[in-house]
């Protein structure tokens, strides 16, 4: 029976012939068959009795714990208050019950869930304790696992999205009301390549990597978290002007300008990151977050690894896009594109050996559109196949058209968008579009981004191989800005190498650039490719590349794209200054 206090007290009159009725072994087998620990003291709290469980528990058995106190499992995690606060609770009501820490034998603390009973007799004199306990350990690692779950992102072990927003609105409804923060929303460009072409382990291992190097710029007062995908989000705390935001903003895209190593790749990743201020652009942590989305995809809009500020513009931005995308479908529908060329030059007969076909669009609502802005709205939307199968088929045109003007072997390259070249019907189709106008596969060339190929799969070699033998010529774009090494180039039946402008641009005042280039050039010969070296713009770079027997030079020292008749002008005026020897 228990009295008001809650103790236990036993009659001792009672108790024999409240037992007598059951089998002497039985009170045992229930006392050592409970999955709970059980633990039973004298008054002065000296262990007298375990059952099974206890020893399973705890590593002890009775004859190590008889006549020694429960300090036996002292775990050390509780202060003097927490023992005063249960047994004074003790004390007044005859029971205890909550979760404490203690210590196995083997030295190993573990948490259990425990009630002590104090026992009085009839002239409510203590005599016994008892103590019941659960092994709580599995529920806890559980209830971890179940927080992790809830907040934090399971493959980079950040704070998730549900997470930093609660984190956040906890800095802000604690700040003072001079305080400033700023939220960076950091999205990485092409990802979704990445995944396509290399897997999505491959892209897991970059954003785990990514994540490690972002930790090591930021503070720890700084709320760094996955918002969801290949998208982060960094909260600065407490800072004094938005210089020091762009500063982080800055140490982001540095920090990615070094590639990522995979076995024998190196892969190229860059960010465009959105600037939010708070209490500047709002002091709600949603609309905050909405306003930096915003800057950052007018930083990717905008030519990509790049950061921008969100600007009461930008709501006019968001209009722009969508009024864009509706007429860029139109655009295409009603074939209202045209094409401008490029002339290659060969550094070694200085004659013009092809042509870079590049699109051009003049809207009659908007006027004149860049390629930096509609090309990336048609891939993200996929209107990039309709508008590269229109590309292809205006070249064919044209091509027609030298015909008549007696140039027939003018070959021209073409940018093939990743997404066109991965449809299964690709070779079909340009197939299909070069026989409508009787063209011939050899006089083209098809540019893929490195970023396209690099993904060492049967079906993209065996799709270049098709079409080598059909007749193109491939060449792989923009050789430097993804995650590829030269030797890894011998498995694709490649015709060219074009390197990347941003090598180009600096090899008259960058040592490094100059060894770069000059060591591409080298190991591509090897592999029997030859070289184009685009973005040309000067006399010395001309120099400099002639130098290193480059192949090929494309860019604006000789001239800038032109439409159609403005090459044949330029063909018509080159082979005039060779025969006056001014060329």
């Amino acid at each position: 029976m228990q009295d008001e206090s809650g103790s236990l007290k036993l009659n001792k009159e009672q108790q024999p012939e409240s037992f007598s009725s059951y089998p002497n072994n039985l009170v045992e087998k229930v006392f050592n068959s409970t999955t709970e620990g059980i633990m039973i003291t004298d008054e002065k709290m000296r262990i007298t009795l375990v059952n099974a469980a206890f020893e399973k528990v705890t590593g002890y058995v009775l004859n190590e714990v008889r006549g020694e106190t429960p300090r036996i499992l002292k775990s050390g995690r509780q202060e003097k208050t927490f023992y005063a606060t249960m047994w004074n609770e003790l004390k007044l009501k005859g029971t205890w019950q909550g979760e404490i820490w203690n210590k196995r034998k083997n030295g190993e603390l573990y948490p259990e869930y425990l009630t002590i009973y104090s026992i009085q007799n009839e002239q409510g004199e203590t005599t016994n304790y008892f103590g019941v306990f659960s092994d709580i350990s599995i529920k806890k690692v559980v209830e971890k696992e179940m927080e992790t779950l809830t907040f934090s992102d399971r493959l980079t072990s950040l704070p998730n999205r549900s997470s930093f927003n609660e984190l956040f609105s906890q800095i802000i409804s604690e700040s003072g009301s001079q305080a400033k923060h700023a939220i960076l929303f950091i999205d990485l460009d092409r990802f979704k390549q990445v995944n396509a072409s290399l897997g999505n382990e491959v892209g897991d291992i970059i954003l785990v990597e990514f994540a490690k190097r972002i930790k090591q710029i930021i503070n720890k007062d700084d709320i760094f978290a996955r918002y969801g995908g290949d998208e982060f989000l960094l909260a600065i705390q407490d800072i004094k002007n938005q210089k020091e935001a762009a500063q982080y903003a800055s140490e982001i895209i540095k920090s990615l300008s070094k590639p990522f190593y995979l076995d024998d790749m190196e892969i190229y990743i860059t960010s465009s990151i959105g600037i939010g201020l708070y209490p500047q652009d709002s002091e709600d942590v949603d609309k905050l977050l909405h306003k930096a989305d915003k800057a950052m995809y007018f930083a990717k809009q905008n030519g990509r690894n790049q950061y921008a500020f969100y600007f009461e513009e930008l709501k006019r931005d968001s209009k722009r896009q969508l009024f864009l995308e509706a007429e860029l479908r139109k655009g295409i529908q009603a074939k209202d594109f045209n094409i401008y060329y490029q002339p290659k030059i060969s550094l070694d007969t200085n004659e013009i050996v092809g042509v870079e076909a590049l699109v051009r669009w003049q809207n009659d609502q908007i006027g004149v559109v860049s390629p930096g802005e509609f090309i990336p709205l048609a891939e993200d939307t996929g209107l990039i196949i309709p508008l590269s199968e229109l590309i292809v088929e205006k070249v064919c045109l044209d091509i027609l058209e030298w015909r008549t003007l007696g140039l027939n072997n003018l070959n021209v390259s073409i940018n093939i968008a990743s997404l066109h070249f991965q449809q299964d019907n690709f070779i079909e189709r340009i197939n299909e579009i070069l026989m409508q106008y009787n063209c011939s596969p050899q006089q083209l060339e098809l540019e893929l981004t490195e970023r396209t190929i690099m993904k060492d799969s049967e079906i993209i070699i065996t799709k270049l191989i098709k079409l080598k033998n059909m007749g193109f010529k491939i060449s792989i774009d923009d050789f430097g800005t993804g995650y590829s090494s030269l030797s890894y180039l011998n498995r694709f039946p490649l015709n060219y190498l074009k390197i990347d402008r941003s090598f180009i641009q600096h090899i008259t005042s960058l040592k490094d650039k100059q060894a770069i280039v000059e060591s591409i050039i080298l190991m591509s010969h090897r592999l029997q490719l030859k070289v184009i070296a685009e973005g040309v713009e000067s006399k010395e770079q001309v120099k400099i590349l002639k130098e290193m027997n480059c192949d090929i030079i494309q860019g604006y020292y000789y001239s800038k794209p032109v439409p159609s008749k403005g090459l044949m002008d330029f063909l018509e005026l080159w082979e005039i200054l060779k025969q006056e020897g001014k060329q």
